[in-house]
C-alpha cells in the first residue's frame, strides 16, 4: 500500500469542508491512516516550500498557510500519490474540472482547499514532516459484507 500526505488549508478548515473531502477519499476506498489538526508556523512552512521559499510570493503563502489551523492527513491505498492528486486537480483552480476537489470547491489560486504530496519520494519527506511513526496507523478496511452461517446467528 502506498502513501500520501494531505494537508487540508485554511480555506478548507474556515468553510467547513473538512468532513466533504476527506470523505471523497474514503468513498475512493483509501483509509485515512492518521490526521491530525496544526497550526503551521514559520520554520515548518519554510521547510515544507523550500522550492519556493526564496520566490516574493512565498510571504503570502506564508501568511495564508499560518492564518488559522490546518488538517494534515495520511492517506493509504492502492496508488495513493498519483489518485489522491488527480482527485484533487490541478494548483490552478481556474484549470480544475468540475468533479475534482479543487474543481468543485476552490475560490482562487491560494484558496485552492488542499495540498497533496506530488511523488512518493515527495510522500515519504511530507508524512515524515508531520507524523511520528507511531501516530500512522495501517488498517485494512472490510470491503465486503460479513457473512454468518446460520449456526452463528
Amino acid at each position: 500500500m502506498e502513501r500520501t500526505l494531505i494537508i487540508l488549508k485554511p480555506d478548507c478548515v474556515q468553510r467547513g469542508l473538512c468532513g466533504e473531502v476527506l470523505s471523497r477519499f474514503e468513498k475512493r476506498g483509501f483509509c485515512i491512516a492518521a490526521m491530525k489538526m496544526v497550526k503551521l508556523g514559520k520554520d515548518v512552512l519554510k521547510q515544507h516550500y523550500s522550492h519556493i521559499a526564496d520566490k516574493p510570493f512565498f510571504p503570502g503563502i506564508e501568511a495564508f498557510m499560518s492564518s488559522s489551523p490546518v488538517v494534515v492527513a495520511v492517506i493509504e491505498g492502492k496508488d495513493a500519490v498519483e489518485v489522491v492528486r488527480a482527485m484533487c486537480g490541478p494548483t490552478n483552480a481556474r484549470k480544475a474540472a468540475s468533479g475534482t476537489i479543487r474543481g468543485d470547491y476552490s475560490l482562487s489560486m491560494q484558496c485552492n482547499v488542499i495540498h497533496a504530496s506530488d511523488s512518493t519520494e515527495t510522500a515519504e519527506k511530507e508524512i515524515a514532516r508531520f507524523f511520528k511513526p507511531e501516530e500512522i496507523h495501517s488498517y485494512r478496511r472490510v470491503l465486503e459484507p460479513l457473512t454468518y452461517s446460520k449456526d452463528e446467528l
